[in-house]
């Protein structure tokens, strides 16, 4: 059993670092730092957002308008860290891990 949780952990943790990275290439583009006609830009551009925006979209439809601000970032990686110290705490206690 303790196989399975930490693989849901290590999985938690890349999508977690795969939300920090589409927060920070979204900035990048924003601001034009990087060049969006760029083949290499695009497609890690196009793999972030098809890999984030499932997830970010529901939250985003909740959330109210911060005039050009999204945190709908923020809120998935703070329900990342509920359930990766959830995981730890109460299931690994249950499951005797």
């Amino acid at each position: 059993m303790y196989a399975v949780l930490s693989t849901i952990d290590l999985a938690l943790s890349i999508y977690w670092w795969i939300l920090i990275a589409s927060a920070i290439f979204s900035w990048l583009y924003a601001f034009n730092v990087v060049n969006p006609r760029n083949q290499v830009v695009g497609m890690i551009g196009d793999f972030l957002y098809r890999a984030t925006d499932p997830v970010l979209r529901p939250i985003r439809r909740v959330l109210p308008d911060l005039g050009g601000i999204d945190v709908s970032p923020i809120v998935v990686l703070l329900i990342i860290y509920f359930l990766r110290i959830f995981l730890w705490t109460t299931v690994a206690r249950l499951v005797g891990a």
